[in-house]
């Protein structure tokens, strides 16, 4: 387990490096921030000064190893527009994004197994066969749509729940948060379920894809045959199998959560990681975009790295594998 864990950190470090080369030249090859930071009306000595000031006079190649010696300190640079170090204004919006995203995992959870579990049970009732239409409707409409009815009918309409902002937040355990008041909890509602549409339609998929295999193996029969009782042999024999292909798809949505719900943030006002990349982007913000892009980067990384220990922990026939390989 030891070296399969050392084996995954090694690619982890590789991947974050590449990852950095990409998305710095790639970032650096966008625009011009001088254009968007100065007078149109300035004079060329202006215009050097600035360039100088920002650094972008120095050739890309150093302006790479600069940045990489900065984030070695964990230093991604000054935005160009707000003049804040980048990481810190990212540092102050991600929780808003992060309790977003760990909502609307909560929510893709707990509504998606058990009406996976019901529709690969009963496959041929009503109720399974409305299930499974359902989770279509979740990933056919598109988010931005499906906010702008949520906004409509529960806060609009209704008047039940408000639209935009983030709500009241409390401090619990050393962690600020909107999930430790009811003010918080009816904002961050509406956004999390609308995120969480597309994610709770894939896991009732996969969980019913995995009940309906799973079903059939001869181990379920063998527990059955025992005279395990029905609750045993779905919830321990049954669950433990279908969950690793579960547990592997939330962990790879949860980075998706984090790194794209700007549409979700957008329409709800929410004071996340989104907004302040959709606003960084429009004016250029070099040091924001590229901090931005790294810190999901080590999230993917991170994630993906949990998953894989929580899959071999599951079934030791993935480290056993990668050991022979």
């Amino acid at each position: 387990m030891t070296a399969f864990v050392i084996r995954r950190l090694m690619q982890a470090v590789l991947v974050v490096f590449l990852m950095s080369l990409i998305v710095f030249f790639g970032v650096n090859v966008i625009g011009d921030p001088v254009d968007m930071l100065i007078s149109p009306d300035a004079d060329q000595s202006e215009i050097e000064r600035t360039i100088r000031a920002l650094g972008l006079d120095r050739p890309i190649g150093e302006q790479y190893l600069y940045f990489l010696k900065g984030v070695a300190s964990g230093d991604f640079g000054n935005s160009f527009i707000f003049g804040e170090p980048a990481l810190k204004l990212i540092l102050q919006h991600m929780p808003a994004t992060v309790e977003l995203a760990l909502v609307s995992l909560i929510m893709a959870v707990i509504l998606g197994i058990p009406l996976g579990f019901i529709a690969g049970l009963h496959p041929e009732r009503r109720l399974s066969r409305g299930i499974m239409a359902a989770s279509i409707l979740g990933f056919s409409l598109p988010t931005f749509w499906v906010g702008l009815m949520l906004i409509m009918l529960f806060a609009v309409t209704l008047g039940w729940l408000p639209s935009t902002g983030r709500g009241d937040t409390a401090v619990f355990l050393g962690v600020e948060s909107s999930l430790w008041t009811r003010d918080g909890l009816g904002h961050i509602f509406l956004p999390a379920l609308n995120l969480a549409l597309t994610n709770i339609s894939l896991v009732i998929r996969l969980t019913r894809a995995g009940v309906r295999e799973t079903m059939h193996q001869d181990y379920i029969k063998f527990a059955r045959a025992k005279g395990l009782p029905e609750s045993r042999v779905v919830g321990v024999h049954l669950m433990k199998n279908i969950l690793i292909p579960i547990v592997t798809v939330l962990g790879l949505e949860f980075g998706g959560l984090l790194a794209f719900s700007v549409v979700t943030e957008t329409i709800f006002a929410w004071p996340g990681m989104g907004k302040l990349l959709i606003d960084s982007l429009l004016q250029l913000d070099r040091p924001v975009v590229v901090a931005y892009l790294m810190i999901i980067v080590l999230f993917f990384v991170i994630i993906n790295l949990v998953v894989d220990i929580l899959y071999s922990a599951l079934d030791p026939r993935v480290r056993l594998g990668d050991r022979d390989a």
